[in-house]
């Protein structure tokens, strides 16, 4: 094995142990001191930023009322960075691709939005996120009357997923993990059928971080030290053949997300300059584009 396949497989098992570990304590309570970034994820599960956990989290990107009520209990572990759903625009009969799709919060606000002639696929490479979210299933038909989700166990750089099968691939605070994107996005414009779209919501550098941060295993897991430059996303996106690509800065996501008490973004703001904040190196960004 090469050493990039060896470190890009390093890098996956750390993500791996760490959403475990959220997946097992459900994103509630105050973590241990060695689980503290990866059980802050994207967001801080104590108050994520936004003065009342992850529903309050939630609200705030732009998921109804109505959307949230649905929900299975538990499927929204406060991992959000945006609103992908509300991005793709999605229409009944449609069939949906989330990548990394969790305890399956997004795939559950897909799924009435295509109806029962549409199908929502969940792809998440932690076992204990798939159990979560599998075992969410018979609440959400409960709820619904609908049997359109489905969770499917692998890689987001090796979709399960057949070729030109997709009319709209959505992923939330999930592609920053990823050892290799380029691949993701060649993934991506893979399954999607000709005219499919891409409604991404992820982190993204404005400016380079600081090489102490990037070395953080922890800030890697909370969807930061993975994080690349917006033009670095937008080349890889060209790269892949995908086209009317648009990028749209969310700054004010980052407040939300940002909690100074959180244990990672404590650790992240004792590294930057003096006079910075994490908001000046990274930004919320939604990422929408066409396969052709």
């Amino acid at each position: 094995m090469s050493s990039i396949a060896q470190s890009h497989d390093a890098v996956r098992e750390k993500v791996r142990e760490g959403y475990s570990r959220i997946a097992e304590s459900g994103g509630t309570g105050v973590p241990s001191p060695e689980d503290a970034g990866a059980a802050g994820g994207c967001c801080a599960k104590t108050s994520c930023g936004c003065g009342g956990g992850a529903a309050s989290l939630a609200k705030n990107l732009g998921y109804s009322e109505a959307e949230l009520a649905t929900l299975p209990d538990g499927a929204n572990l406060g991992l959000s960075c945006g609103n992908p759903t509300a991005l793709a625009e999605l229409r009944p009969g449609e069939v949906v691709l989330d990548l990394g799709s969790g305890g399956g919060f997004d795939c559950f606000v897909a799924g009435p939005r295509v109806g029962p002639a549409g199908r929502v696929i969940g792809v998440d490479m932690t076992p204990p996120m798939l159990s979560r979210a599998r075992g969410n299933l018979a609440a959400y038909h409960e709820r619904t009357g609908l049997d359109n989700v489905e969770f499917r166990l692998g890689e987001i750089e090796h979709l399960p997923v057949a070729d030109s099968s997709v009319d709209a691939v959505i992923s939330n605070c999930v592609l920053n993990l990823s050892p290799d994107k380029p691949q993701v996005w060649r993934e991506i414009a893979r399954v999607l059928k000709p005219g499919g779209r891409v409604a991404v919501s992820d982190l993204a550098l404005l400016r380079p971080l600081p090489a102490a941060i990037r070395e953080m295993v922890d800030a890697l897991v909370g969807c930061v030290a993975g994080a690349v430059l917006m033009d670095e996303t937008e080349r890889m996106l060209r790269q892949a053949g995908l086209v009317e690509i648009r990028l749209k800065r969310k700054s004010g996501n980052m407040d939300l997300m940002v909690d100074a008490q959180d244990p990672l973004y404590r650790k992240i703001i004792e590294q930057l300059p003096a006079g910075t904040t994490p908001a000046d190196y990274i930004t919320s960004l939604d990422i929408a584009a066409k396969k052709q």
